[in-house]
């Protein structure tokens, strides 16, 4: 939880990315009401550090003109969010990660007090995180464009290089960019190809070029990226159907399983998991772990999979 003294510094940060802001949007960032945020402002004015404020509907609060922040100063949270942060980058496939991090460490450390700069630098070399390391980009052009182009509403021209065998097939098309994601140790674009007038997603390691264009777009609100492409997966084509009752809620299927795993429609009975699977062995082995209970309703192969699934536990268990 967010102590006074931290709300008061976060006003102070919001004040100066943003240059002015009105009372009920800081309230709102800070999750505190009016009078809790004029404190806050009393605080600052306190402490040296000059707050006009505009009444009126349209009133505001802004740092005074030319007013310069002391030093960057952390909160032990927001330094373990930054050491974390920089830990992943190792393993996110970013161009030149490994001396980008070093320099970003070394430059906060500069700027640090020692005891905040010996938790940091402990923090960096002691963590490590599973993240299945993948193969680094030529660059970082791809995603940086495409973050920036998302934010800005920006449309953009697309240079990309689709597998073809053991060749690629040049393409070209306009897109609008409605949100980035980092899945199965990739980077994806996801947002509306005019090429194919419908969403689709783009590997950004596969994107050769990012022109951007004139043209500005509207994107859906609250657009999920990460659940289009788990969906996108779920719903592949394979070489068998299938339909499994889950007898919980839909919370806990999502969590015992795998967005991935199939679509998931609550219903009376609870939870209908509808799949797509090349392995009916692998499948009902997946079922297997669950601690909940679940019905099969096709196919019928299915049921005999989880036999054979449960015969060879068996037989391990009595050996």
């Amino acid at each position: 939880m967010y102590s006074p003294t931290t709300r008061v510094l976060t006003v102070l940060e919001l004040l100066q990315i943003h240059g002015r802001m009105s009372g009920v949007e800081l309230a709102k960032r800070l999750e505190v009401d009016g009078r809790t945020l004029r404190r806050y402002i009393t605080r600052l004015d306190e402490l040296g550090i000059p707050v006009t404020s505009e009444r009126g509907r349209h009133g505001h609060y802004s740092l005074v003109a030319g007013y310069k922040l002391p030093p960057m100063m952390f909160t032990d949270d927001e330094a373990l969010a930054i050491s974390v942060g920089l830990v992943a980058s190792r393993q996110l496939g970013l161009a030149g990660a490994a001396p980008a991090v070093e320099s970003a460490q070394a430059k906060l450390e500069r700027v640090l007090p020692a005891p905040l700069k010996t938790r940091l630098r402990a923090l960096s070399e002691s963590i490590t995180l599973d993240l299945r390391a993948s193969p680094s980009a030529k660059d970082n052009k791809a995603l940086m464009n495409l973050s920036t182009a998302a934010h800005q509403r920006q449309r953009v021209h697309l240079h990309y290089r689709s597998p073809q065998g053991e060749t690629y097939r040049e393409s070209e098309r306009d897109f609008d960019a409605y949100g980035l994601a980092w899945r199965a140790r990739r980077w994806y674009a996801v947002g509306w190809c005019h090429l194919r007038n419908d969403l689709r997603s783009f590997r950004l390691d596969r994107i050769a070029q990012v022109d951007v264009l004139d043209a500005r777009f509207e994107a859906p609100q609250s657009f999920d990226a990460m659940a289009y492409l788990a969906h996108g997966v779920a719903t592949l084509p394979r070489a068998i159907s299938i339909v499994v009752l889950l007898k919980t809620d839909l919370t806990t299927a999502r969590e015992d399983l795998f967005e991935a795993m199939g679509v998931f429609q609550a219903c009376a009975e609870g939870v209908m998991l509808h799949s797509q699977a090349d392995d009916l062995d692998w499948y009902a082995r997946q079922l297997a772990r669950l601690p909940f209970a679940f019905e099969v309703r096709e196919p019928e192969a299915l049921r005999g999979a989880l036999v054979a699934c449960a015969n060879n536990l068996l037989a391990m268990a009595r050996k």
